[in-house]
């Protein structure tokens, strides 16, 4: 089948750039320029870095703007065919046995059978679902990296092919290509087979005057001082070895929560008693307010 789409959903990388920015996200040319090219070649990206960068909004980003259903298949240990694919209802299909004993000497087996594995007993889970969809559809397949590496050849047709095998059915071919986005945490290396039917996209922590960007533009009522002093103290503490170093979902969260306590500077005492909201383990946080203590001169104007 051609990998390219029928109807464009983007004219230039620019558009890409400026319809984001109207739903408040911020790309950089890289990002808007993946998008442009997975849209055209009609490829999934798989899009890694830290947890909580930005990578699954930008899924729901591209459905916004342009105009697509979101179907997301959240990933976990364990997960398999039945929850990913599809599954036969086996409680209809032995209600339609039981019902169909006492035709069963002139109907036939064959037929019963033909009966119960059909469209009408077929329990469609979130792939499946994407392929058949008659409408546009944005399909995301959030944190891959916490299946088991045998479960990732459940997605390999998909990826290369848009099609679902079905044993009792055939295949099933997409009426429309899905734009398709695989987020991972980096938690485990993926599959070789999994990464060439993708297009890379690496989202990693904004640069100083992005993430200022995000939070001038994501938190109602922040000042340009204080999303200043955010970036800039958000910065300084991811580099400090950490656990877990702030999201950029913690730093939105951080500055909400500045703005609701009234704040247009951030001092060493706001810092340490807010800064729960950016760190969320014992050990960082004992870290942080250690390297805030050391630096008083870093938070006075």
């Amino acid at each position: 089948m051609s990998t390219e789409t029928a109807d464009p959903r983007f004219d230039s990388v620019d558009d890409v750039r400026d319809r984001l920015r109207k739903v408040d996200y911020l790309s950089d040319e890289s990002i808007a320029g993946i998008v442009y090219l997975a849209d055209r070649l009609g490829k999934p990206i798989l899009v890694e870095g830290p947890a909580g960068t930005g990578k699954t909004q930008l899924a729901k980003s591209v459905a916004e703007i342009s105009g697509a259903r979101l179907i997301r298949l959240q990933c976990y240990e364990g997960l398999d065919e039945s929850k990913a694919l599809y599954e036969w209802n086996y409680k209809k299909q032995l209600l339609r046995i039981q019902a169909s004993r006492g035709e069963s000497e002139t109907a036939g087996w064959d037929q019963i059978e033909e009966d119960i594995f059909s469209d009408d007993f077929l329990l469609t889970r979130p792939l499946l679902e994407a392929i058949r969809a008659e409408d546009p559809v944005v399909l995301l397949i959030d944190e891959v990296d916490r299946v088991e590496v045998e479960t990732e050849a459940l997605l390999l047709e998909i990826l290369s092919d848009y099609q679902v095998s079905i044993p009792e059915l055939g295949t099933i071919t997409a009426r429309q290509i899905p734009m398709v986005f695989l987020t991972s945490n980096n938690t485990r290396e993926l599959s070789e087979a999994l990464k060439r039917r993708c297009l890379y996209l690496h989202v990693d922590y904004p640069d100083m005057e992005r993430e200022k960007e995000i939070v001038l533009t994501r938190v109602p009522g922040v000042t340009e001082t204080l999303a200043d002093e955010i970036a800039r103290i958000v910065r300084s503490i991811r580099q400090i070895e950490l656990k877990k170093a702030p999201s950029v979902s913690e730093t939105i969260d951080w500055a909400r929560t500045l703005v609701l306590l009234g704040k247009d500077h951030v001092d060493a005492d706001t810092a340490v008693g807010t800064v729960n909201i950016l760190l969320k383990y014992q050990s960082d946080i004992a870290k942080a307010v250690k390297e805030i203590a050391a630096e008083p001169q870093a938070f006075k104007r």
